[in-house]
């Protein structure tokens, strides 16, 4: 119940990604036959990863993940355009690969406008289309947050970025294999994806730069990846990204619709079964496989310690904020005291989640929330 954080490879991927490893070895770069066989495999992972966004394949760019390309699309554009401008547009709930990105680039002289958010977790138009100035080079909202799970309106936002000649990057970590990116009809100029998301490895990932978009490298050395990221590539990697995203991609809507029904089952129930429980985001706009609460007198981190004893494996929030000693900072944008968000549980499917996982869950949630409170009376709002 945690695969937002990562979800196990699928044995196809593994296979495949064994097969590169021992068999399959060279050096993308080598012009030998061990070298071609290689090379003909990046290129064929990059035909695959283009079309399951409906993108060209010379426009994607292999990563170590999804920080990586956050990283390349926030401060290739920002460099690259440093001398049309230097403010750029996030939003306050982004993941921390662009809220530290960006405070880097501040500290470089950029000037960043930080969007706030409604109770639900959304952005509104109104105020992207007001913070629009002369200077923006970059405007970048994540599709969909990692956390609560709601879907940002990016086809409103790219009408107001293309109006004004403004890039518009979004991190889509969490929303390909669940929702249908397409970057032509959302109007996206950079896209950042990651394989261990959707049953792939971990350490690969893209980043997707629409054609015609002038970007710095971060890495330089041998040219690799069009001269815009730079290292031998990762065969094994890139090849297994392939393959889940071919796997994540296909039947995507019958797979969707199937994680929304016990997200929907979760959410339902949860609610109505137990006393002082909310929604955290949006309820209809969220990601088909994310359920986000919050609990009255609840320590979050102590009901992950006793769901986990139980077998379930869940999370209070982003796994690359579980070790911070603060709450998270994508609830406190919602408008919740510390003490509500930090009673708050993410409970996240993939297409692997079963009907008997979440009646499981069901039956032993309400059990750990009645058990808490009462070790915890006087647990109350800060």
């Amino acid at each position: 119940m945690d695969n937002a954080s990562t979800t196990p490879v699928d044995p196809s991927v593994a296979e495949v990604i064994h097969n590169y490893f021992i068999k399959i070895f060279g050096n993308a770069s080598s012009i030998h036959r061990f070298g071609r066989e290689a090379r003909e495999a990046v290129e064929n992972s990059r035909q695959v990863v283009a079309k399951a966004i409906y993108a060209e394949e010379q426009e994607i760019i292999f990563t170590s993940g999804g920080t990586e390309a956050d990283n390349l699309a926030l401060k290739g554009i920002a460099f690259s355009d440093k001398y049309e401008g230097k403010h750029i547009i996030t939003s306050v709930i982004e993941h921390s690969a662009i809220l530290k990105t960006a405070k880097f680039l501040e500290k470089q002289g950029f000037e960043v406008t930080y969007l706030p958010v409604d109770r639900e977790g959304l952005v509104s138009v109104d105020d992207v289309k007001t913070a629009i100035r002369t200077d923006t080079v970059l405007i970048s909202v994540m599709h969909a947050n990692n956390e609560i799970g709601t879907v940002q309106p990016l086809e409103e936002i790219s009408k107001l970025t293309r109006a004004n000649n403004i890039m518009l990057h979004t991190d889509a970590v969490q929303s390909i294999g669940k929702l249908n990116v397409d970057v032509n009809k959302l109007g996206i100029d950079l896209l950042s994806m990651s394989s261990h998301k959707i049953h792939g490895p971990k350490g690969a990932g893209a980043l997707y730069i629409r054609k015609g978009t002038s970007i710095e490298p971060l890495l330089h050395g041998g040219g690799h990846e069009y001269n815009l990221r730079s290292g031998t590539e990762n065969v094994p990697g890139i090849v297994g990204f392939a393959k889940a995203m071919e796997l994540a991609t296909t039947d995507l809507d019958k797979k969707a619709s199937q994680m929304a029904r016990l997200r929907d089952k979760i959410i339902d129930n949860v609610l109505e079964r137990i006393d002082g429980s909310y929604l955290n985001g949006h309820r209809t706009k969220r990601l088909p496989n994310n359920a986000n609460f919050r609990f009255d007198q609840i320590n979050g981190e102590a009901l992950i310690l006793d769901l986990d004893m139980n077998g379930i494996s869940a999370s209070t929030g982003s796994a690359c904020g579980s070790h911070a000693d603060e709450p998270s900072h994508v609830l406190l944008a919602l408008g919740l005291t510390n003490n509500e968000a930090e009673g708050s549980l993410r409970l996240t499917l993939s297409t692997e989640t079963r009907e008997d996982d979440v009646d499981y869950v069901l039956e032993v949630l309400p059990k750990s929330v009645i058990k808490l409170r009462a070790l915890h009376p006087n647990l109350t709002e800060q």
